[in-house]
Parts: C-alpha cells; structure tokens; sequence
C-alpha cells in the first residue's frame, strides 16, 4: 500500500481524522487529498471595490481548501443533539456530545482559548418564544469568530503538515474496490493505493460523492434542500437576544402551511457574503470575534427545509434550479426591502440607496417573489412577523433580505454504526455523508473514525 489511510477532503471532518489519527497510532501512513487551496492561499476576490460580485473562480475560495467551507464561516460549534445532524443515531447521544466537547477542548488548545461558550440553558427567551408560537432550541454554542477560527485552523495545519501527506488542488476523480479489499484512487496525475479510505467531501462535493455511491453500489437515501433568505437588520434589534446567547436557534410552524420554517446561521454585528457552489451563485454571512471588524448589523438565514420522494428525489437538483433562475435574473444574488416584498414590488437601487439598513454585500436589488415558489415565501414573510413579537423591528420596512441562501445536503449514505460503508474500510463522514450538518458534528464524527481506524490498525 502507499498508505495505512487516504482521506479525500481536508474540511473539518478530514482535518479530525487526521489529527486524531496522528496522536492514536503516529507511525500510520496517511495522506489528504482537497480540490482547494492551502489556507494561506484561500483568498476571495471580491473586495468590493474593483470586483463587488462573484466571479465564479474554478475553486471556490470561500467553499473549498484546507478548513472546508468552514474556514470562513463565523465559527459556530454548535454542542448539541437536537440540531447539526444525526449522529448520535449512529454512535449514542452521550457519545456524541463527548466528542462535540473533545473538538471544542482540541480548539481552545489551538487559539480558541478566550472565546465565549453561550448556552440556552435557563435562557428567559425560551418562554418568550413559545409564548409567540416559536421554539427555542437548546444548544451550547462556542463562538470563535473568522478570525480566531482561522488562526485554530493554522494552528491545527501546523501540527500536521510534517506528519502527514497533504495533496493540495488535487481533487480525487475516481475510486476503486481492489480485489485484495484495498482502494484505489485516482487523481489526474497519478493513482494511491490505501487500505482504508475515509471520505469527508463535504456539502460541495455532493455531486461527486453520489458518483462514488452509485460506481461502488452503495445504498443511499433521499434527504432534504433548504431554501430561503438571508435577514440583515440592524443589530440593536436582536441584541437582547445575540448579547445573551449569541445565536439563538428559533423554530416557527406556519399557520397557513404548517411548515417549519427556522433560523439559521445568526452573525450578530457581521456581513453577508457570496458563496459559489457548483458555479451557482448563494449568499452565507460571516462575523468576526474583533470588535474592529464588527458592522452595525446583524444578519441570519430563514429556511424551508424540502424533502422529495417518489417520483421525484432530486432535492439538490430542485435548489439549485431555484438559485439559478435568481441568478438569472439577478446576476448573482439579489436584495430587497422587506416593505418592498409585502407591497409586491421589486426593490430599486434607489430604494436601496435610502435605506437605514446599509448593506454588507452588493447585490442586485429585485424582487423575491419572482424567484422563491409562494409557500416557501409565505412561510418566511410568517416568520419574520413572529420573529417581530419577540425582536419589535425585525418586520421594519428596511429589513433586508438576500437571496437565495440554500443549504445543500448530500444523499443521506447508508452507513453502520462505525459509520462504515457496505464497502469495508470505506467510510463517509462529515457533511458529504448526508449524516452532519455542521461544524461540530462533521468534526465529532472524524475522531470518531479516526478510533475507529486505529483500533483496527493495532490489532493487525
């Protein structure tokens, strides 16, 4: 073999693998294959002054390379059950949020140390919520901020880059079940051989990872597409919530529907950003731990989680027709006024010039109800009313709203318990596998592996 272990994609997951790997058994040969680039190499150009919309690089800056589509998130380790996926269905509950805290201890020892963990526990907004038809998720969140994120991940970097072959911009094309139950993978250049493969493409290697399923017969199951906005208010207006708990996860169920619509990603004082995944152009926000950072305003998605069936079970491919057909008609992302929405006419520039909410991101000005299908929409304009009861402001005419955010979840991949493939020594993990949704979870489910792994690697 030219390696004990392969792990195709260096996000949170495959980063977890290997480091766990290289503490529990150092003498393993183990190598990392990404499509990006090297952290340090990782640069959006847009700079709002020369390029102020995506220009939709070959490898997306901000969704691929070292650190994954995570690197520039806000840095939200989310320790909890109730949301972020379902790996405690695999590995336990109790299991799983001792791994969401080693993940977090391993992160404070690499520069995350100082950072707040915020928790909902005996939060009075609990009561507050269910008191307007809304529901308070609990969850201990640690906030690091872009900024200190980066500077866990360099850290992180550092102390595997001598221990471990790393395969920058070399993203793996094919793999192959060698008779001897070894794999092979092959890349543009050349092919590796390994004895066990751990695969962690996260959400933008969706498209690649069905391929895989389907050339090496492995079961997958239909999962979910959430579809949305993302809100910028002034941060004044949740700051009784942000302040206390920092990113409140809040549920709604519609009247006329009886769909959930729920809140995601809260950035309180940050930005909007663009995000390019599979040449489609979405919207995602960031925030940073440096007060010199920090905006007026406060911004965070509101979804409409979709799941497809018979006949049709394409719920990626329903999303993405939805986003292209906004960046059609916007060129990219596109904005409007919340007044602008409920009076049913598109936003202007000019309108978006005088509004008091001064936007972090330039997009097109236009009109969501050309985009988003009227239930998803209604169900959204329902929520920012609730949200409204509990956070007076959030239904202002200025409110901005961006679309289209979407949240792509891979074909949920038929896994066991050691989150194993029918194929034995290939295991899927991270958000590629359909199994986590987040930072926390795709983490926890690496070291897990990575045991996994090496248990069977000293009993050889």
């Amino acid at each position: 073999m030219d390696h004990d272990v392969i792990i195709i994609g260096a996000g949170p997951g495959g980063i977890f693998t290997a480091l766990e790997l290289t503490r529990l058994a150092p003498e393993m040969r183990i190598a990392v294959f990404e499509s990006g680039h090297r952290l340090e190499e990782r640069h959006c150009p847009i700079d709002g002054d020369k390029v102020r919309s995506c220009i939709r690089c070959k490898s997306c800056a901000i969704m691929n390379g070292f650190g994954g589509a995570g690197a520039f998130s806000d840095g939200k380790y989310n320790i909890t059950n109730d949301f972020g996926g379902t790996l405690h269905e695999y590995i336990g509950r109790e299991k799983a949020l001792e791994l969401m805290r080693y993940v977090d201890d391993i992160n404070m020892s690499h520069g995350g140390e100082g950072t707040t963990l915020y928790s909902t526990a005996g939060s009075r907004f609990a009561k507050l919520c269910m008191q307007n038809r809304l529901t308070l998720l609990n969850a201990s969140v640690r906030h690091l901020g872009t900024d200190i994120n980066y500077v866990v991940l360099g850290r992180l970097y550092d102390e595997l880059k001598d221990r471990i072959d790393f395969h920058f911009r070399t993203p793996v094309e094919h793999i192959e079940h060698l008779p001897d139950g070894s794999y092979r993978v092959d890349t543009a250049d050349r092919s590796y051989t390994c004895r066990n493969c751990v695969i962690s493409v996260g959400r933008s290697g969706s498209k690649w990872m069905e391929t895989v399923c389907r050339e090496l017969n492995i079961g997958t199951r239909s999962n979910r597409v959430d579809l949305g906005v993302r809100v910028e208010l002034p941060a004044v207006i949740f700051s009784h919530i942000t302040d206390e708990l920092y990113e409140g996860k809040i549920v709604y169920r519609t009247h006329k529907y009886e769909d959930e619509v729920r809140t995601f990603c809260m950035n309180p004082r940050g930005i909007v950003v663009n995000e390019n995944t599979n040449g489609i152009v979405t919207v995602n926000g960031h925030s940073f731990e440096d007060e010199a950072r920090k905006t007026e305003n406060t911004n965070f998605a509101l979804l409409v989680s979709k799941h497809f069936s018979e006949p049709f079970r394409d719920s990626n491919g329903y999303g993405e027709s939805i986003v292209r057909l906004s960046n059609m008609l916007g060129g990219g992302a596109m904005v409007q006024r919340y007044g602008d929405l409920i009076r049913g006419r598109r936003s202007t520039q000019k309108r978006i010039d005088e509004c008091t909410v001064r936007p972090t991101l330039a997009a097109t000005p236009g009109d969501l109800s050309l985009v988003l299908p009227k239930r998803i929409l209604d169900g959204i304009m329902e929520m920012i009313e609730a949200l409204d009861r509990i956070a007076p402001g959030t239904a202002n005419d200025d409110t901005l709203l961006y679309g289209v955010e979407v949240k792509f979840y891979n074909m949920e991949v038929v896994l066991d318990k050691h989150l194993e493939t029918c194929r034995k020594g290939l295991y899927v993990i991270g958000d590629g596998s359909g199994v986590t949704h987040s930072l926390s979870h795709a983490s926890a489910s690496g070291v897990y592996v990575a045991r996994e792994i090496a248990e069977g690697f000293r009993r050889q």
